[in-house]
């Protein structure tokens, strides 16, 4: 199976393995991928995240989902915006606030693959990657 858009294939396994309310889940190992699990994890919609190695030359990033004190769901909504058909770029001046703050969007940016926050923060603007709330 070829995957065209690996990011694409990272949130679709972290939608299922959250749906199915699994403890942990792995996605094969890319930087851009550890730099957006990164983001997630400093807004809290995952646990954890670390490089595993299933063999010598394969690396996998075992993600740990984040649940409510009642098994509920943090990521009710993760998905990609920027796609390679149709790749969206964000002006600083546009970046929004996602579910009224409380949810994030991914930005890859010229400083890194960074949170809305950040990048405001920063004033910079990017490829926004993909929305979780």
């Amino acid at each position: 199976m070829s995957m065209t858009d690996p990011i694409s294939d990272m949130l679709t396994r972290i939608r299922n393995a959250n749906k199915n309310r699994y403890e942990a889940v792995d996605i094969p190992f890319s930087k851009i991928k550890l730099e957006i699990l990164k983001v997630l994890k400093n807004e809290g919609f995952i646990k954890e995240f670390k490089e595993v190695s299933i063999t010598s030359n394969k690396n996998m990033i075992r993600v740990y989902l984040k649940y409510g004190p009642l098994k509920q769901q943090l990521i009710n909504k993760l998905e990609r915006v920027s796609k390679s058909s149709r790749r969206a770029y964000i002006k600083v001046s546009n970046i929004g606030r996602i579910f009224g703050g409380i949810g994030t969007a991914v930005y890859s940016t010229s400083k890194g693959v960074l949170s809305d926050k950040d990048c405001k923060k920063l004033k910079v603007g990017g490829e926004l990657l993909c929305v979780v709330y």
